[in-house]
């Protein structure tokens, strides 16, 4: 299958984090790389800008914004060309799915291929039927691995609403969280990098908001945000980045909206149960006891 990845306003950490796959020289062993901005490939920008070249994958890494040109060429205008050639379309990363940090600098002219944030006005609407969006910033290598061998062998992925694929999207990046137990039992921590504690109260953590694997593929096999430490920040989600970003806003110590799923009443009853325990089994030096706090 021949590939064509192409990009719009794009800071390259989606091609960076692809090279970081493990295995990345056998995945391509796969496929024909008809052109990539930075691995060896078949044809130059310019030629894939100038001549109508083969392309089964189209992979669109960035924002896509108006009148921006590229080998002195619209880029949207051959995004548009190939869009209609290829078989499948793949939004590599939040910026391509949804805008992402781009489009904060201007929203009305920078956008994703569908969606304008979480509104569907993009200007690849006619293709919708064709996207895949792999939000993520970046994107996790193994997410694009999978659906690029899932077209290969011609499974094209359930998506959502908002067309990521089911199989990587479709439970939150609080499942698989090892800090599951401090959520549940409200023990927050303090500061970023410690091992214990809940990230979410007061660091930020958007995991029980935020549709993704990262607590289940790994990053490198081995870690993800929570584990290290530091809160998931909401990146596969069309809101991203949204303001404040290490801060759970709150009205009298009740967060301003409740994790997906839960509906209020039942959250303020289980988390005034969890509050009144104490938990001697998760304390430690850097968690203040509640009678403390």
């Amino acid at each position: 299958m021949n590939i064509i990845w192409l990009q719009g306003v794009t800071c390259n950490g989606n091609t960076h984090s692809f090279l970081n796959h493990p295995h990345l020289a056998t995945l391509l062993d796969h496929f024909t790389l008809i052109h990539h901005p930075v691995l060896p490939c078949a044809h130059t920008l310019r030629a894939v800008m100038e001549k109508d070249l083969p392309c089964d994958i189209l992979i669109i890494e960035g924002a896509i914004q108006d009148n921006l040109n590229r080998a002195d060429h619209d880029v949207l205008g051959r995004i548009i060309h190939y869009a209609a050639k290829a078989n499948h379309i793949i939004a590599a990363g939040t910026c391509a799915s949804f805008g992402g940090i781009h489009r904060q600098i201007d929203p009305e002219h920078i956008g994703g291929l569908v969606f304008q944030g979480d509104e569907s006005s993009g200007p690849l609407m006619a293709y919708r039927d064709k996207i895949i969006n792999l939000p993520g910033c970046p994107i996790h290598p193994e997410w694009l691995a999978n659906v690029l061998l899932s077209l290969r062998e011609n499974r094209t992925p359930k998506t959502d609403a908002l067309l990521r694929p089911l199989s990587l999207y479709a439970y939150l990046v609080h499942n698989g969280c090892l800090r599951n137990e401090y959520f549940e039992w409200k023990v927050d921590a303090k500061h970023f990098g410690t091992k214990e504690g809940c990230l979410y109260y007061e660091q930020g953590c958007q995991a029980p908001y935020t549709h993704g694997s990262c607590n289940k593929i790994l990053w490198n096999g081995v870690s993800s945000k929570t584990r290290a430490g530091t809160p998931c920040l909401g990146c596969t989600e069309p809101t991203f980045p949204k303001r404040n970003l290490f801060e759970t806003l709150t009205h009298m110590s009740i967060p301003a909206t409740m994790p997906e799923g839960i509906p209020k009443r039942t959250y303020l009853t289980v988390s005034g149960v969890a509050k009144s325990f104490h938990i001697k089994r998760l304390e430690s030096p850097l968690i203040p006891k509640k009678s403390d706090a």
